[in-house]
């Protein structure tokens, strides 16, 4: 805003005034060529601070970036969180299952149809929970576009990044389950119930 527009009805003076300059040179130089210059111009007017703009915009988007590393240590605790519950869920039911894998494996079923079986139940299991987080996502999306920057609520590659994230975390969740429920031996299988 120009000075003489910033004077107030009452004709008096700001309290404040900011001065934006740019320069090649670096900011230590300039603020002390600046309070020269100022002084020149008007001895009792001080300089308080000289900062560089990168400066300024890391203050103001400090709130912003807070808010962003809390979202970003809530998702990769869900994160985690959901790739322990998966693997605790996969891993009890396919315990309970132990008598069905040795008789599928008595009755001729290969490890390998056995490990998908399981790897599938796991599947099955992440991606009704992620379609169901992926709508309900879309709907809330709308109460955090405000904290966005660069990215809409609904960009389609971040819920790609996710959903792709979160199908491997099954994967790997139930890849050890599935291994030992392959690895049965039918007699012992048989024998436990």
């Amino acid at each position: 805003m120009p000075y003489p527009q910033s004077v107030a009805l009452d004709r008096q003076l700001p309290a404040a005034m900011t001065l934006m300059l740019r320069t090649a040179a670096n900011a230590p130089h300039v603020a002390g060529e600046l309070r020269k210059l100022v002084a020149s111009v008007n001895p009792d007017l001080p300089v308080s601070e000289v900062r560089p703009l990168e400066t300024v915009l890391t203050d103001s988007t400090s709130p912003s970036r807070s808010l962003m590393w809390l979202f970003i240590s809530f998702g990769g605790a869900a994160l985690l969180l959901a790739a322990i519950g998966v693997y605790g869920v996969v891993s009890y039911s396919t315990s309970q299952r132990t008598y069905e894998m040795g008789v599928r494996i008595a009755f001729g079923a290969t490890r390998s149809r056995i490990f998908g079986l399981v790897l599938g139940q796991s599947l099955t299991l992440v991606l009704s929970g992620l379609a169901l987080g992926i709508i309900t996502s879309l709907v809330l999306t709308r109460l955090i576009t405000g904290f966005l920057y660069g990215v809409t609520g609904s960009d389609p590659q971040t819920f790609l990044f996710v959903g792709v994230l979160l199908t491997v975390v099954a994967l790997l969740a139930g890849y050890f389950p599935a291994r030992r429920a392959a690895s049965v031996d039918p007699l012992v299988a048989l024998k436990s119930e």
